[in-house]
Parts: C-alpha cells; structure tokens; sequence
C-alpha cells in the first residue's frame, strides 16, 4: 500500500512552510491524485517566520493546485482568523497579542506559544467545520523517528506518512534539488537557522548570532518582548545579550569552530 494514501475520514495536513512538510504534501497530492473534500492543508502563521517562507507557501498551493488554509492566533474568540498571503502577519502581531494576553514569555519549560499559535489554532479550525474527529498528518521523517508520537488528543490521530515511507533528510535533499522552485531561505551546511520562528527559543546560540547579524531587525523583536515583559525566553540567553556579544567580538565568532553552541538547531515544530 502507498504510505501516502489518505486515511479514511477527516484528515487535516499540517503544513509548517518548511521542506519536510512540502515534500509531504507533494507526495499525498500525487497518490491521491489531488484531496476530496474531507482533507485540508492548514499553516500557521505565528507572524515570526521568513518572509521567504510565506512565500514559499503561497508557491506551493499555486504549483500544485491546492488549497492551503492560512491561520493565525487571535486573542479573542474564536481564536483564530483565516487570512492569506497578501493579509498574512509579517511582525510577529499573533504571537504579540499570545505574550499580552498570558502577561508572560514562553520558554523551554512552557512552550505555550507552539501550542497556541500552532497546534490548538489547527484543531480550532477543524472544530469550526465540524469535524469531531480526525487524523492529522506531521512531516515527521524517520531519522526524526522519536518525534513520531501518538496524540493526546482523543478527537485526534496522528498520521507519520515519511516515517511509513522510511524519508530521511537526505532524500527530501534530493528531492527539492531537481525541483523548479525551492525554500529561498539562506543555508548554511550546518543546517538553516532562519526556519520557523526566526529567533526561537529552542535554537541554538549560534543560529541566534547568526540572526542578529544577517537581520538585525528580526533581532530586534524578540529583544523587544523581553524587555517589555522584564523575562526573557531561555535562561542565560536574552537576545540582548547575543546581540552584544556579535557586536563586540565581530564576524570571527561566525568562522571559528566552538567559539558558538551549535547544538539543538532544531525547528520548532509541533
């Protein structure tokens, strides 16, 4: 059997904007032969991912004729708002309006932000079209295989198809360098620091660095919440820091090994 054939009943994709997810969809398109009615793609804007990335998405439901649902987080029921490419959030306002109204960062320990801007945003939506239960599709690959885990939701079960396909990241690689269009992101061979929420918490220092020198204003954000909010999003790490640190050491940081954590250059995905 295709590990890409849809599930019976509802099934909601879940579309990170990243080349896992894309790769995902791509091939449940293809064995299905585009989706009936009782399956969405859904992304979640947070408002703090790449401009590239919107894009990105925008390029793939255009390429491949299908419709992406764009979300984001409102504050007010009912949570959420359907918006668009050209209506999408570029200043990180849905995760702004998150930090005002708990009165307090996310952080490693509280991870508060994934769940609210991501994942109960997603379930919200299907709630909103009556869904009572469904599956739920995550570009989880099998090198990531410990990240395949059951929902706790009991309206939802989770789907793995890359990890039933047995995809590594070498072959989504692969996949998106005989393709005519890609992510634009900058990367890097260590892997791509600019994904996802551009200065996540979860990221190490050094994608942080690379950050506040390749797009200061982007920095700039993330040090702007915590001093408003007197906190910051991971202990011993406050953007203000890093951001002196680059200023007063200088690109040599950037070209010496170890001078930088690189550790945990993780997405921060739900």
């Amino acid at each position: 059997m295709n590990p890409y054939t849809l599930p019976d009943g509802n099934v909601a994709i879940a579309f990170s904007g990243g080349r896992t997810s894309a790769y995902m969809l791509y091939h449940i398109l293809e064995a299905s032969g585009g989706l009936p009615d009782r399956a969405i793609v859904s992304f979640q804007n947070t408002g703090r991912e790449m401009p590239e990335t919107l894009d990105f998405v925008q390029e793939c439901g255009e390429r491949w004729g299908v419709r992406i649902v764009w979300l984001e987080y409102r504050p007010t029921k009912p949570l959420f708002e359907i918006v668009s490419h050209n209506r999408a959030s570029y200043n990180g306002e849905p995760f702004d309006a998150l930090i005002r109204k708990r009165k307090m960062l996310p952080n490693q320990a509280m991870r508060f932000c994934t769940q609210e801007l991501k994942i109960l945003t997603a379930r919200r939506y299907c709630r909103s079209l009556g869904w009572a239960n469904w599956t739920n599709s995550r570009g989880i690959r099998v090198d990531e295989g410990h990240r395949a885990n059951a929902s706790q939701d009991k309206r939802i079960t989770n789907w793995h198809p890359l990890v039933d396909a047995k995809v590594t990241k070498n072959d989504i690689k692969e996949f998106w360098r005989k393709q005519s269009f890609n992510l634009r992101l900058p990367y890097l061979e260590r892997g791509n620091p600019f994904g996802n929420c551009d200065g996540c918490f979860l990221k190490s220092e050094e994608s942080k660095a690379m950050l506040v020198r390749a797009y200061p204003d982007r920095a700039q954000w993330w040090e702007r919440m915590e001093d408003r909010q007197g906190a910051t999003f991971r202990d011993r790490q406050p953007m203000k820091q890093t951001r002196e640190m680059v200023e007063r050491q200088g690109d040599w940081i950037f070209d010496t090994d170890g001078a930088l954590c690189q550790a945990n250059y993780g997405e921060c995905t739900g």
